[in-house]
């Protein structure tokens, strides 16, 4: 029996892979310090280490060994359940996302994805919409109003806009003719397709932004309405694994978003160099987490009623119309 192909290989690539998210996602929250800082005309984090380098380990350090407290009013197994379901799908989204182009190695060829699967969008949705439970059974589970009422919104804004977020990937379905991620990022696609691709990217991200509960739609967690929303019973150990949550969901979307719009880990040069794909496609999700940033640092947040009124009399019509003429540009173009 092949047990390198069949559980070695495997097993390493999903090491690698959770070990470079769990690193990004520690220095994407000092990127973000950093950008904002320049932003808003002030330094950011300077003082951990050269240039802050060391900031994202004290912050690890500081969360880590503060005292763990479970409030005695709270449901305790569905409260300590609730940071790992928005952990754990956050992590799993980046399974089919493919790294870059298969390389040679130990005499075989070895993709640089954990899997090829064929609904691999499907998937992408479904697992997407999993780290929404994990927040509203944190505030249910909470017994608190706050943290209920932040819960609330969450499932009301992901109803919302996983709406028009479906519609506009049905929209990509259609002009790719495949629900595989690897085979849409290697297919050619003609200058037009792209064009309109493009066209509707903007309004996917905003979608994008609403699921991945960023500012402007940060509504549950909206400090100066609720403290803290959701997580409001949660401290410690707990809290930095919801905090990890949500800049670990930032890059698996990036991910997402630069392989479905901006073909992934293509780039000049990957077929003489395969890990070169990598490095694009490391490229392309930065480029995206500074778009996530710059909008916070933008982008006033909105009331709760514009937010609901902009995805059902906006965005959701808006999707159908762009999905109808994508229909008619496939059978007329394609």
């Amino acid at each position: 029996m092949d047990w390198m192909g069949l559980l070695v290989i495997p097993v390493v690539k999903g090491a690698i892979i959770l070990l470079l998210l769990l690193t990004a996602t520690a220095y994407l929250t000092l990127f973000e310090r950093k950008l904002l800082g320049r932003f808003q005309v002030r330094l950011g984090p300077n003082r951990a280490g050269p240039y802050g380098l060391l900031q994202p380990l004290a912050d690890a350090v500081k969360l880590f060994f503060k005292e763990e407290v479970v409030p005695h009013h709270v449901d305790k197994p569905v409260y300590l359940l609730a940071p790992l379901l928005t952990l754990v799908p956050a992590l799993a989204l980046f399974a089919v996302v493919p790294l870059g182009p298969s390389v040679h190695l130990f005499g075989r060829e070895i993709p640089l994805s954990m899997g090829d699967v064929n609904v691999a969008v499907l998937y992408i949705l479904a697992i997407g919409s999993v780290g929404t439970y994990g927040v509203m059974l944190a505030g249910w589970a909470s017994n608190n109003n706050y943290s209920l009422l932040g819960a609330m919104r969450t499932s009301a804004q992901m109803i919302s806009y996983e709406l028009p977020m479906g519609l506009f990937v049905v929209s990509l379905i259609l002009l790719s003719g495949t629900m595989s991620v690897t085979q849409i990022v290697e297919q050619g696609r003609p200058w037009w397709a792209w064009l309109w691709l493009w066209l509707g990217f903007p309004f996917f991200f905003i979608t994008v932004l609403a699921e991945t509960n960023r500012s402007p739609f940060d509504f549950p967690e909206t400090e100066n309405e609720l403290i803290a929303g959701y997580q409001i019973e949660y401290g410690g150990f707990k809290f930095a694994i919801f905090y990890v949550s949500e800049y670990l969901h930032m890059i698996t979307t990036g991910g997402v978003v630069a392989t479905l719009f901006f073909g992934g880990w293509k780039g000049p040069f990957v077929d003489r160099f395969p890990l070169l794909g990598v490095v694009y496609l490391a490229l392309k999700i930065l480029a995206i987490l500074f778009l996530f940033i710059w909008v916070r640092a933008s982008v006033p947040r909105v009331r709760y009623d514009q937010l609901m009124r902009f995805g059902w009399k906006v965005l959701l019509p808006l999707s159908l119309l762009y999905l109808g003429i994508t229909a008619l540009l496939v059978v007329f173009l394609l």
